[in-house]
């Protein structure tokens, strides 16, 4: 795989030269994910990633999904003390009981909600009217932690039972799954993106 210098197409710069960042920002980063498992997925590795960097839970991804049961929120919400316990001798993943723990509440949070609306997709997706919302920024530095949008949905989201889910974590989830375009308008995926 060529790397951003060799291949010339014009990048975000968070990026840098790690090949995983790179393929992770060229074919999931902005794309709208409108898929329950997969947006729950996104919910999973963004409560792990709190406090660490994105690079470190994209290396553990695969083992995220073998010890979280292909994260089926259906089959994580039955995990019992006996199987988080087991989870935190995991030095595959991320070994914080309050995070492990986290992502169990979140599953059962899910559960709980697929009774009350149609889909997850259906739910997270209004806060943003349903379609991407498409920024035009410059400069890593113009982009926001959070927005009102992220505010919004981080306290629904509280609401229903979900926990590791603040409004910065919330908005890096939006970001990941493609509710926002924040792509530098630079970057050879904001205008393939904005075309959607």
């Amino acid at each position: 795989m060529p790397t951003a210098t060799e291949d010339r197409l014009v990048r975000c710069v968070w990026i840098g030269n790690d090949p995983l960042m790179l393929e992770y920002h060229d074919h999931e980063w902005g794309v709208p994910v409108h898929d329950d498992r997969k947006l729950f997925e996104f919910i999973v590795l963004s409560g792990a990633q709190a406090g660490l960097n994105w690079r470190t839970i994209l290396r553990r991804r695969d083992a995220y999904r073998e010890a979280f049961a292909d994260v089926d929120p259906i089959r994580i919400a039955r995990f019992d003390q006996r199987k988080i316990d087991s989870l935190l001798h995991n030095d595959r993943i991320i070994r914080n009981r309050r995070k492990i723990e986290g992502a169990v509440q979140n599953a059962r949070a899910y559960v709980a909600l697929r009774q009350r609306v149609p889909s997850l997709d259906e739910f997270m997706w209004d806060f943003v009217g349903g379609k991407p919302i498409v920024n035009h920024w410059r400069t890593t530095a113009q982009i926001p932690a959070s927005t009102p949008e992220s505010d919004a949905m981080s306290k629904a989201m509280k609401k229903a039972g979900f926990t590791f889910f603040g409004t910065t974590i919330c908005y890096a989830h939006m970001q990941a799954v493609g509710m926002v375009n924040d792509h530098l308008v630079t970057c050879f995926r904001y205008r393939a993106l904005t075309k959607r």
